[in-house]
């Protein structure tokens, strides 16, 4: 069973951020131009590191050591620019002198124009070698960025200038702190949301369907509601550590626009970000944002902002005059960072335009292709299989008369039940691949159980085919290797489907899925060895009857028949039993 695709994110939210502290390994190109690793905090504002050089003249060719050191960090970024122009390219390129801290990036098609960390272990002191190259410019300018904390760092530290011999002296540098960013103000809301207007005046998406924000604390609320040119956005939700919504194109993480509401230290950060592929989400400038407020009280978060329709010109925002999937989801945040949410995203059945006409709508934690694949593959192997192997291992001498075409009932109902599973388990087989588009490398060891189950499935059919006589002697290996494949099968079907219940694709609920498979097997060995003992006890009775030569036909087939009676009934409950195991599963898949 794939990973499901709506899952924003799938969502929004394996939800790190992608610059220097949220990249532990170091590989931040993205922030070598601004050198300022988007946290949606302000960088500090006092350089508590240094940068020192091994001389402060150089010539082209010569190489420099470089040293950054200062109270523990745990990432950072080092650069050269042109002393004159500090918001142009990298200079020169580094040399590392410790592979193990430190590694080399390519900034602005430049080979090794920058340094950065390895890890997120605390260091202390970084040195690494700058060579100058033929072209550098009279005075060239060290920068470094460096984190200590996710919410704790600095922006282009000034380091030392270094000159070539014959330059001018350098007498206008420029800032190279960042200054502290300008933010939208924000203020606080008094009361909780209101769900009156829904479907009236506010475009609604809630979760459960038609939930009231101002009674229930669970109630996970999303409103769009149009204002001439503006839209004004409410969302409110348990506070677990962060809620969020993306606007998307398709039911798949990717190219989404997405806004987050964080909590942190008791106060609101309302972030809105965009999302590239499967990576984690982006936090972007909040300059397109307007009338941000929050709410915390009572265990719900609450935020509300307002934008414009159209942004022309700006980066990664989303016109709301058109159609769009909508994602909600929430998670845990700690420190400022957001972790994946702690369930499925729930998405739009279908596409919405939230400045059109207000509608009140719902969604759901899972895709129907997701569910029909669940489902279908439940139907195959805990009904059809299960039956099918009973009656193949306990019901030949119950149903031995001739049926269709001269073979026997019990061979008639065990192949029908066989080639039944085998449809429907082709069928489920395709489905997490066109959902998914290909394959999932984020559905653990499913997906590739999954294959072996399909495999033995189309096996065992073309095996039987190839089924020789009764009195060959080939037959036995033939019954042992069938044996041998199905009973596989069917031990990595129910593994495969215990590790897909667990999927957030499918997003069943941990208790129902959990009791319901080991119901199941318990169900099913608990009857194969009821119908075990119960054959036992008629071969030893029969054993009896011959040692001791007593040639009473009609008192044999009496017993003969109230043994074939007693599996009859075991059967009939057993089918009872997985008929109720079915409906407890797919009432769950329904519900989602």
């Amino acid at each position: 069973m794939a990973v499901s695709g709506f899952s924003l994110g799938t969502c929004i939210l394996l939800l790190h951020i992608s610059y220097v502290a949220n990249y532990p390994n170091g590989k931040v190109t993205q922030s070598c131009h601004g050198m300022i690793p988007e946290h949606g905090h302000s960088p500090q504002a006092v350089p508590v590191h240094d940068i020192s050089v091994s001389q402060m003249t150089f010539r082209p060719g010569d190489r420099i050591e470089v040293t950054l050191s200062g109270q523990p960090f745990k990432g950072f970024l080092l650069e050269a620019r042109n002393a004159e122009d500090l918001n142009g390219p990298p200079v020169g390129s580094f040399t590392l002198i410790d592979s193990e801290v430190s590694q080399l990036l390519t900034c602005e098609d430049i080979q090794g124009s920058a340094v950065s960390h390895t890890s997120k272990s605390k260091k202390t002191e970084i040195k690494v070698y700058w060579n100058a190259p033929s072209s550098a410019p009279n005075h060239t300018q060290f920068l470094a960025t460096v984190v200590a904390k996710y919410k704790i760092y600095w922006v282009k530290i000034p380091g030392p200038i270094i000159s070539q011999p014959n330059a001018f002296p350098f007498t206008t540098p420029k800032a190279t702190i960042v200054p502290l960013p300008t933010l939208p103000p924000v203020s606080h809301l008094t009361k909780p949301f209101s769900a009156s207007d829904c479907g009236n005046k506010k475009f609604c998406i809630r979760s459960p369907l038609n939930c009231d924000p101002e009674k229930e604390a669970g109630c996970v609320f999303l409103s769009f509601t149009r204002d001439d040119q503006s839209v004004m956005v409410e969302m409110s939700g348990p506070n677990k550590g962060y809620l969020s919504f993306a606007l998307s194109h398709d039911q798949w993480m990717g190219d989404d626009d997405a806004y987050l509401c964080i909590c942190e230290d008791q106060t609101v950060y309302i972030k809105p970000s965009h999302l590239t592929g499967r990576s984690h989400p982006v936090m972007d400038s909040r300059d397109s944002l307007e009338d941000m407020a929050w709410r915390l009280a009572d265990g719900v978060m609450q935020c509300s902002f307002r934008r414009n329709i159209t942004l022309p010109g700006v980066k990664n925002r989303f016109d709301l005059n058109t159609s769009y999937y909508i994602f909600l989801a929430d998670g845990a945040a700690d420190d400022g960072r957001i972790y994946k949410h702690f369930q499925q995203p729930l998405i739009t059945y279908e596409k919405y335009d939230v400045t059109d006409s207000p509608k009140n709508i719902g969604g759901s934690h899972s895709v129907l292709l997701l569910k029909v694949h669940g489902a279908l593959m439940f139907v195959a192997w805990m009904t059809f299989v299960s039956i099918g192997v009973l009656v193949a291992r306990f019901f030949k001498p119950v149903w031995s008369r001739p049926f269709f075409l001269g073979a026997a009932a019990w061979f008639q109902v065990h192949r029908m039940l066989m080639f039944t599973t085998t449809a429907l388990t082709c069928i489920a087989f395709v489905m997490p691949f066109i959902y998914r588009g290909g394959w999932s490398r984020h559905a653990g060891y499913h997906p590739y159980l999954g294959c072996i189950v399909m495999t033995l499935a189309v096996l065992q059919p073309l095996l039987a085919v190839f089924r020789p006589p009764l009195h060959d002697p080939r037959r036995q290996m033939f019954n042992w290797t069938h044996w041998s494949m199905g009973t596989a099968a069917r031990i990595i079907a129910v593994a495969a489907m215990f590790l897909g219940m667990g999927l957030p694709g499918l997003n069943l609920p941990d208790s129902q899925k959990t009791y319901t498979m080991i119901g199941f097997v318990a169900w099913h060995v608990g009857t194969e060895i009821v119908l075990e003992v119960h054959a036992y006890r008629l071969s030893r009775k029969a054993e009896i009857l011959d040692d001791d030569r007593i040639q009473i036909l009609q008192s044999f087939t009496a017993a003969e028949a109230e043994g074939h009676a007693f599996k009859k009934a075991v059967l009939a409950i057993y089918i009872c039993g997985n008929v109720i195991f079915l409906i407890v599963f797919l009432s769950a898949i329904n519900h989602l």
